[in-house]
């Protein structure tokens, strides 16, 4: 019983300090479940995403619609046996080898060029996110020998995208839901907690999936970063000499040994690219970002020049896309039709929440909503 002369009784110091991590614990996690549930992020930066690599996988397979058959085709070394054989082995499948028919090969390469346009435009996005992955995976597996980083990042990013909202903005998807009545943008007949919960769901797929994309790309530059450090000639700064003297990554022989003849540059170009890659993944919490992707851009640049790889250098240049924040990429399209001598813009995809830099943009400013381009706000039109 309290003792009436010294109040009511306290609670032991060590049971408090012992509650106190765990209330900080709670509440994290519920900021955590908030964040991932509220409402999807980055939706202009998976757009571009979405954009990016429909565009890059067309024109990669219109630069190489002559070679067609000798790569994926049915007259390919690789026969459709020999790569049978090889999947019986590594679990790999694809659309290709299920016939030796030219016809059908011509069917699906006619076909996966059509996936590749509708992807880009953004039609039936969740359905047409599924075929590009399946058209990637395919002829990827299909000719495994010859493919390299590029042609893994891609697939990569191809089956990260079926995840997310990919075509809430810039696509057709998104302009006919801004043309579509109120009535119209949600399913018919379902129940209000079954909207609620698909809505929760599909925004924290989409979450998830940004996450992923985010951390991807993280790792493959701070493994790069780290596995050049353990490399003497990067240390040496003699690295790059190397590269450019190699017959094989040498499209323009002449610009190849310019560039090598730049002994101190080269030297430079190679510590920092060191230095970008394994400092990448630490300074994304801060305005650093924002220098550091503007000097990959460029070094990505130069190895699809120098180098000959642009396959690669555009699916990297795609990929860094997803840290930029949302504003900046209104920003850009405003720009863009100023530049195109619209004098009316758009009105942009409206969201249940202010539209904040999204999941990536972890810059030090405060997080602000994004401008307006004009129109009302609808919590309606964000609905998956």
């Amino acid at each position: 019983m309290p003792d009436p002369t010294t109040g009511p009784a306290r609670a032991p110091e060590s049971a408090v300090t012992v509650a106190r991590p765990q209330v900080r614990l709670a509440g994290a996690a519920r900021h955590a479940w908030t964040l991932l549930t509220d409402r999807p992020l980055s939706l202009y930066a998976v757009s571009v995403l979405r954009i990016g690599y429909g565009l890059l996988y067309l024109v990669f397979l219109l630069r190489e619609f002559p070679h067609r058959d000798a790569i994926w085709g049915p007259g390919s070394p690789w026969t459709p046996d020999l790569a049978r054989q090889l999947f019986d082995q590594t679990g790999w499948v694809s659309v290709l080898t299920l016939s030796d028919s030219r016809l059908f090969f011509e069917l699906c390469y006619a076909a996966a060029l059509v996936v590749s346009f509708l992807f880009l435009l953004g039609w039936r996005t969740r359905a047409v996110s599924v075929l590009f992955a399946l058209v990637v995976a395919s002829f990827h597996a299909r000719s495994i020998f010859m493919t390299d980083g590029g042609d893994n990042l891609v697939l990569l990013m191809a089956l990260y995208l079926v995840l997310t909202a990919s075509g809430r903005r810039w696509s057709l998807d998104a302009r006919r839901a801004r043309r579509a009545p109120v009535g119209r943008r949600r399913l018919p007949g379902l129940p209000p907690q079954l909207a609620a919960a698909r809505v929760t769901l599909v925004t924290a797929v989409h979450n998830c999936g940004l996450l992923v994309i985010g951390v991807q790309v993280c790792f493959l530059y701070g493994a790069a970063g780290l596995y050049k450090v353990q490399g003497g000639t990067w240390g040496a700064g003699t690295a790059l000499h190397y590269v450019l003297n190699l017959d094989l990554f040498q499209p323009w022989p002449a610009l190849s040994h310019w560039a090598d003849e730049q002994v101190l540059a080269i030297a430079v170009v190679g510590y920092l690219t060191v230095l970008l890659q394994v400092a990448f993944p630490f300074v994304l919490f801060g305005r650093l970002k924002y220098p550091v992707l503007t000097m990959l851009l460029g070094m990505h640049i130069g190895i699809a020049v120098l180098m000959g790889l642009p396959l690669f250098s555009g699916a990297m240049i795609i990929a860094d896309a997803v840290f930029l924040p949302d504003r900046f990429w209104v920003a850009a399209g405003r720009l863009a039709r100023r530049a195109l001598g619209r004098t009316a813009e758009a009105q942009p995809e409206p969201t249940a929440a202010p539209e904040t830099s999204g999941a990536l943009d972890t810059a030090g400013t405060p997080r602000g909503a994004v401008p307006k381009q004009g129109g009302p706000v609808s919590p309606a039109r964000d609905r998956p």
